[in-house]
Protein backbone atom coordinates (compact mmCIF):
# COMPACT_ATOMS: atom_id res chain seq x y z
CA UNK A 1 0.00 0.00 0.00
CA UNK A 2 1.36 3.52 -0.75
CA UNK A 3 0.38 6.49 2.59
CA UNK A 4 1.27 9.97 0.85
CA UNK A 5 1.10 13.02 3.31
CA UNK A 6 -1.56 15.41 2.51
CA UNK A 7 -0.64 19.48 3.04
CA UNK A 8 -2.16 19.00 6.37
CA UNK A 9 0.00 17.95 8.97
CA UNK A 10 -0.76 14.16 10.33
CA UNK A 11 -3.31 13.34 7.72
CA UNK A 12 -2.59 11.19 5.09
CA UNK A 13 -4.13 9.41 2.57
CA UNK A 14 -4.01 5.03 1.87
CA UNK A 15 -3.72 3.34 -1.98
CA UNK A 16 -3.76 -0.08 -1.54
CA UNK A 17 -1.75 -1.93 -5.02
CA UNK A 18 -3.94 -4.66 -6.44
CA UNK A 19 -3.44 -7.80 -7.58
CA UNK A 20 -5.89 -8.39 -10.85
CA UNK A 21 -6.78 -11.73 -12.56
CA UNK A 22 -9.51 -13.31 -14.14
CA UNK A 23 -11.05 -14.15 -10.81
CA UNK A 24 -11.17 -10.14 -10.07
CA UNK A 25 -9.18 -8.39 -7.40
CA UNK A 26 -7.31 -8.67 -3.79
CA UNK A 27 -5.57 -6.53 -1.99
CA UNK A 28 -4.45 -5.36 1.87
CA UNK A 29 -6.75 -2.34 2.69
CA UNK A 30 -4.55 -2.06 5.77
CA UNK A 31 -1.14 -2.71 7.59
CA UNK A 32 -0.49 -0.95 11.24
CA UNK A 33 2.94 -1.63 10.94
CA UNK A 34 3.73 0.18 7.40
CA UNK A 35 1.32 3.07 8.48
CA UNK A 36 3.13 3.56 11.58
CA UNK A 37 6.78 3.32 9.43
CA UNK A 38 5.08 6.52 7.33
CA UNK A 39 3.76 8.09 9.76
CA UNK A 40 5.80 7.51 12.88
CA UNK A 41 3.01 7.08 15.13
CA UNK A 42 0.94 3.35 15.93
CA UNK A 43 -2.44 3.05 14.63
CA UNK A 44 -4.45 0.76 16.95
CA UNK A 45 -7.85 -0.19 16.35
CA UNK A 46 -10.24 0.15 19.18
CA UNK A 47 -13.38 0.40 17.57
CA UNK A 48 -15.12 -0.56 14.18
CA UNK A 49 -17.60 1.65 12.51
CA UNK A 50 -19.87 1.06 9.28
CA UNK A 51 -22.61 3.49 8.19
CA UNK A 52 -24.91 3.46 4.66
CA UNK A 53 -25.96 6.04 2.73
CA UNK A 54 -28.52 6.96 0.28
CA UNK A 55 -27.06 8.70 -2.84
CA UNK A 56 -26.64 12.85 -1.82
CA UNK A 57 -26.19 11.91 2.15
CA UNK A 58 -23.86 14.37 4.02
CA UNK A 59 -22.90 13.57 6.80
CA UNK A 60 -20.92 15.18 9.63
CA UNK A 61 -18.38 17.16 10.06
CA UNK A 62 -17.90 15.22 13.14
CA UNK A 63 -14.76 15.47 15.58
CA UNK A 64 -13.70 14.26 19.48
CA UNK A 65 -12.55 16.45 21.77
CA UNK A 66 -8.77 15.85 23.62
CA UNK A 67 -9.09 13.97 25.44
CA UNK A 68 -10.31 11.24 24.45
CA UNK A 69 -8.73 12.40 21.32
CA UNK A 70 -9.82 9.78 18.29
CA UNK A 71 -7.47 9.27 14.98
CA UNK A 72 -9.56 7.24 12.04
CA UNK A 73 -8.96 5.46 8.78
CA UNK A 74 -12.00 5.52 6.78
CA UNK A 75 -12.67 3.61 3.55
CA UNK A 76 -15.48 2.76 1.24
CA UNK A 77 -16.38 -0.25 1.17
CA UNK A 78 -19.48 -0.22 -0.98
CA UNK A 79 -20.27 3.03 -3.52
CA UNK A 80 -18.83 6.11 -3.50
CA UNK A 81 -17.77 9.55 -1.28
CA UNK A 82 -16.23 12.78 -1.53
CA UNK A 83 -14.57 12.89 1.74
CA UNK A 84 -13.51 16.11 3.23
CA UNK A 85 -11.02 16.32 6.18
CA UNK A 86 -10.91 19.50 8.49
CA UNK A 87 -8.14 20.43 10.32
CA UNK A 88 -9.81 21.78 13.90
CA UNK A 89 -6.40 22.05 15.87
CA UNK A 90 -5.99 25.86 16.76
CA UNK A 91 -2.87 25.39 17.53
CA UNK A 92 -1.87 24.00 13.73
CA UNK A 93 -0.65 26.42 11.15
CA UNK A 94 -3.49 24.89 8.80
CA UNK A 95 -6.50 25.11 11.24
CA UNK A 96 -9.33 25.91 9.52
CA UNK A 97 -8.00 24.36 6.19
CA UNK A 98 -9.37 20.95 4.53
CA UNK A 99 -8.31 18.24 2.09
CA UNK A 100 -10.62 16.74 -0.34
CA UNK A 101 -10.82 13.03 -1.44
CA UNK A 102 -13.13 10.82 -3.43
CA UNK A 103 -13.14 7.38 -1.76
CA UNK A 104 -14.85 4.11 -4.31
CA UNK A 105 -14.71 0.51 -3.15
CA UNK A 106 -13.18 -0.49 -6.73
CA UNK A 107 -9.96 1.73 -5.35
CA UNK A 108 -10.41 0.25 -1.74
CA UNK A 109 -8.27 4.08 -0.70
CA UNK A 110 -8.54 5.35 2.81
CA UNK A 111 -8.03 8.76 4.55
CA UNK A 112 -6.08 8.21 7.66
CA UNK A 113 -7.44 11.23 10.00
CA UNK A 114 -5.24 12.28 13.24
CA UNK A 115 -6.93 13.20 16.53
CA UNK A 116 -8.17 17.03 16.04
CA UNK A 117 -9.69 16.97 12.94
CA UNK A 118 -13.15 17.11 11.86
CA UNK A 119 -14.73 14.50 8.97
CA UNK A 120 -17.41 14.04 6.75
CA UNK A 121 -18.53 13.27 3.27
CA UNK A 122 -21.02 13.21 0.73
CA UNK A 123 -22.43 10.03 -0.38
CA UNK A 124 -22.01 10.02 -4.35
CA UNK A 125 -24.29 6.74 -4.89
CA UNK A 126 -27.00 4.55 -3.41
CA UNK A 127 -25.95 2.14 -0.86
CA UNK A 128 -23.09 4.15 -0.37
CA UNK A 129 -21.42 1.83 2.66
CA UNK A 130 -18.20 3.31 4.61
CA UNK A 131 -16.03 1.72 7.51
CA UNK A 132 -14.46 3.73 10.47
CA UNK A 133 -11.37 1.92 11.82
CA UNK A 134 -11.37 4.22 15.32
CA UNK A 135 -8.04 4.28 17.30
CA UNK A 136 -10.20 4.88 20.71
CA UNK A 137 -14.09 3.88 21.64
CA UNK A 138 -16.81 6.29 21.59
CA UNK A 139 -17.23 7.90 24.70
CA UNK A 140 -20.81 9.91 25.05
CA UNK A 141 -20.58 13.73 25.41
CA UNK A 142 -16.91 14.08 23.28
CA UNK A 143 -18.19 14.53 20.03
CA UNK A 144 -17.92 18.14 18.33
CA UNK A 145 -20.63 18.81 15.58
CA UNK A 146 -19.21 21.50 12.66
CA UNK A 147 -22.17 22.73 10.43
CA UNK A 148 -20.49 21.30 7.34
CA UNK A 149 -22.51 24.36 5.16
CA UNK A 150 -19.87 26.36 7.69
CA UNK A 151 -19.86 29.27 4.67
CA UNK A 152 -16.48 30.70 6.86
CA UNK A 153 -15.06 27.04 5.52
CA UNK A 154 -16.82 27.23 2.34
CA UNK A 155 -15.98 22.84 2.01
CA UNK A 156 -17.08 22.16 -1.59
CA UNK A 157 -18.71 19.11 -1.50
CA UNK A 158 -20.36 19.44 -4.94
CA UNK A 159 -24.03 18.55 -4.90
CA UNK A 160 -26.37 19.59 -7.35
CA UNK A 161 -29.44 20.09 -4.62
CA UNK A 162 -29.39 19.95 -1.40
CA UNK A 163 -27.99 17.22 0.52
CA UNK A 164 -29.90 14.53 3.34
CA UNK A 165 -29.02 15.19 6.70
CA UNK A 166 -29.78 14.66 10.13
CA UNK A 167 -31.14 16.86 12.18
CA UNK A 168 -28.01 17.56 14.49
CA UNK A 169 -25.92 18.06 11.53
CA UNK A 170 -27.86 20.58 10.31
CA UNK A 171 -28.11 22.85 13.26
CA UNK A 172 -24.26 22.22 13.90
CA UNK A 173 -22.45 25.31 15.24
CA UNK A 174 -20.11 27.05 12.87
CA UNK A 175 -16.17 26.75 13.59
CA UNK A 176 -15.98 30.11 14.77
CA UNK A 177 -18.90 29.30 17.34
CA UNK A 178 -16.85 26.12 18.27
CA UNK A 179 -13.67 28.06 18.87
CA UNK A 180 -15.23 30.42 20.89
CA UNK A 181 -17.09 27.85 22.81
CA UNK A 182 -13.69 26.43 24.24
CA UNK A 183 -14.44 23.31 22.71
CA UNK A 184 -11.76 23.03 20.48
CA UNK A 185 -8.91 25.09 22.76
CA UNK A 186 -8.86 23.85 25.58
CA UNK A 187 -5.22 23.07 25.77
CA UNK A 188 -4.08 26.50 23.90
CA UNK A 189 -3.52 30.08 23.92
CA UNK A 190 -6.12 32.31 21.30
CA UNK A 191 -4.01 34.49 20.48
CA UNK A 192 -2.63 31.89 18.24
CA UNK A 193 -5.48 31.87 15.89
CA UNK A 194 -6.54 33.41 12.67
CA UNK A 195 -10.20 32.60 11.61
CA UNK A 196 -9.41 35.95 9.05
CA UNK A 197 -5.85 35.23 8.09
CA UNK A 198 -7.36 35.01 3.78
Amino acid sequence: MKVRPTALEGAYTVEPEHLDDIRGTFYEALRTEELEQATGRPFVVSQVNYSVSRYNTLRGLHGVTDPPGQAKVVTCVRGALRDIIVDLRPQSPTFGDWHVSVLDAARGNAVLIPEGFGHGFLALTDDTCVCYLLSTVHVPGTQIDIDPLDPELALPWGFEEPPLMSHKDARAQSLRSALASGVLSSRFPEDVIDLDRG
